[in-house]
């Protein structure tokens, strides 16, 4: 099944079913391979819909502490891309849930942007979101992944003003991710911005699903968020599990997955 297939297709059976789906974040190789191999599979069993694999950077300039420190502790590691390209053919071989890589656009431009491309699809990814690449710049990297069926997702923001928005929607792909909040991930107690007003203006510009993420730190954060969007994204929480769990965060990353799926209805 192609890339593009499975991500429309998990999105056609959420909106089928009145469900709103979850897209799950790990950073790749924290605490190692094998462990973000096994936990890709532990957070489907609890109830993900999409698996999003954070690449290492050393500056990741949208992220918060959390997601910082984890970089920081793969890279210490020596996790490469290519390492974490083959992790995700592993997790493709075990499942068909879709997965997305997220990365800046230094690592991809050192691979080769064509390389990267051809070898993320090679191991069964269906998406891709670079939250440093805008889409006045995007074109390059955006042709070769339409010719090899890579969705390159967006990301917009509270702060994005319609004429941007239709700008976007040129070269959106797959779905739309809405940062709930102005500044860096990082789970947060309350998300302040009216979802309501800045999805109905993504929605009006923009004819794809829309996720919503920064700021969904558990069940009470994904329930604000979901009457507003098609799909939400838990990242720094989980990542702050397996922070403090390691090796053996499988358990507390499933709860943690199953409190949020049920909170979504």
């Amino acid at each position: 099944m192609s890339a593009e297939n499975r991500m429309k297709r998990k999105f056609d059976q959420l909106a089928a079913g009145k469900k709103k789906g979850l897209i799950t974040y790990v950073m790749a190789g924290d605490p190692d391979l094998e462990t973000t191999v096994r936990l890709a599979q532990t957070m489907e069993q609890a109830g993900a819909d999409f698996i999003e694999l954070g690449i290492p950077f050393s500056d990741p300039v949208a992220d918060g502490a959390a997601i910082q420190k984890a970089a920081q502790r793969a890279l210490e590691r020596g996790v490469r891309m290519a390492q974490i390209i083959q992790a995700a053919s592993q997790i493709r071989v075990r499942t068909q849930i879709p997965l997305i890589l997220m990365t800046y656009y230094n690592p991809v431009v050192q691979y080769g942007r064509e390389e990267f491309v051809r070898d993320a699809v090679g191991a069964g990814v269906d998406g891709l979101i670079v939250p440093d690449l805008p889409c006045e710049e995007a074109g390059p990297l955006l042709e070769v992944a339409d010719s090899c069926g890579l969705a390159l997702i967006p990301l917009v923001a509270p702060t994005t003003n319609e004429r941007r928005l239709k700008k976007i929607g040129l070269c959106a792909r797959g779905f739309v991710y809405c940062v709930s909040v102005t500044g860096v991930t990082g789970a947060r107690e309350h998300i302040s911005t009216d979802l309501g007003e800045f999805t109905a203006r993504v929605r009006a510009q923009i004819n794809l699903p829309l996720a919503i993420g920064f700021g969904i730190a558990g069940p009470r954060q994904a329930a604000q968020a979901a009457p507003f969007c098609d799909a939400v994204v838990v990242g720094s929480a989980i990542v702050n599990v397996v922070a403090e769990h390691g090796s053996l965060a499988d358990f507390a990353v499933a709860k943690l997955i199953r409190d949020i799926k049920s909170a979504l209805g």
